[in-house]
């Protein structure tokens, strides 16, 4: 069975509803502009984007192109295949027509919560003061309480639509990977178990201890 892009976009949509996603845009419009949007990474395999990947990327592009936020933090390492997620997502970006200026990597994050943590550490690092998270509405719901309750700054949830961005399935760039190619590489199902590899999605490879009530500063 072939899935494809506009197939598999209602599911990964049906987590909230239309009203709430669209709710969540419009008082981005208006509290906005956001100084960073972070956008979690995915396995780049079979040499192009997968279904989820280009969801993520064209939302970031829009909110971008729609002024809703100034700069985007691709997160991901080189986690499940040789390639690092963030800077594939930031070469396709780029083709897209996001200023390389405006785009920034993290490529310390395995798992989800990590995206978060090291992207808000980089926001941080680099003076921002206003965040948000774009992904799609499954692993939004599912950093929801992470979020308030490890990140002393508000990071606002933007999960995206089918009807946002299936209007730009037609978009189909071409980049060459070679620059976010890593070798020598090794797999993390190669370096860590199953239970490991959940740990890990919980938050917990993450040393909490430095920060108050374990819980990190204001940006």
């Amino acid at each position: 069975m072939v899935i494809t892009f506009t197939s598999l976009l209602p599911l990964l949509s049906c987590f909230s509803s239309k009203k709430s996603q669209r709710e969540a845009y419009q008082k981005a419009q208006q509290i906005g502009p956001f100084d960073a949007v972070i956008v979690p990474g995915v396995p780049f395999k079979d040499g192009r984007w997968d279904t989820v990947m280009k969801a993520r990327v064209l939302w970031s592009w829009v909110l971008y192109k729609n002024g809703v936020v100034k700069n985007i933090i691709y997160s991901g390492g080189a986690v499940y295949s040789p390639y690092i997620e963030a800077k594939i997502m930031g070469l396709y970006a780029q083709q897209l027509g996001i200023p390389r200026e405006n785009i920034y990597y993290d490529s310390l994050a395995q798992h989800s919560t990590e995206n978060v943590y090291y992207s808000y550490l980089l926001a941080k690092q680099l003076g921002f003061k206003t965040i948000a998270l774009a992904t799609d509405p499954f692993q939004s719901l599912m950093l929801r309480g992470y979020t308030k309750r490890r990140f002393a700054t508000d990071i606002f949830h933007l999960p995206f639509s089918t009807d946002s961005i299936s209007k730009f399935n037609y978009l189909n760039p071409v980049i060459d990977p070679q620059s976010a190619f890593v070798s020598p590489w090794e797999s993390i199902t190669k370096k860590k178990g199953f239970w490991a590899r959940f740990r890990g999605t919980l938050g917990r490879d993450i040393d909490w201890a430095p920060y108050k009530n374990g819980r990190v500063d204001p940006l």
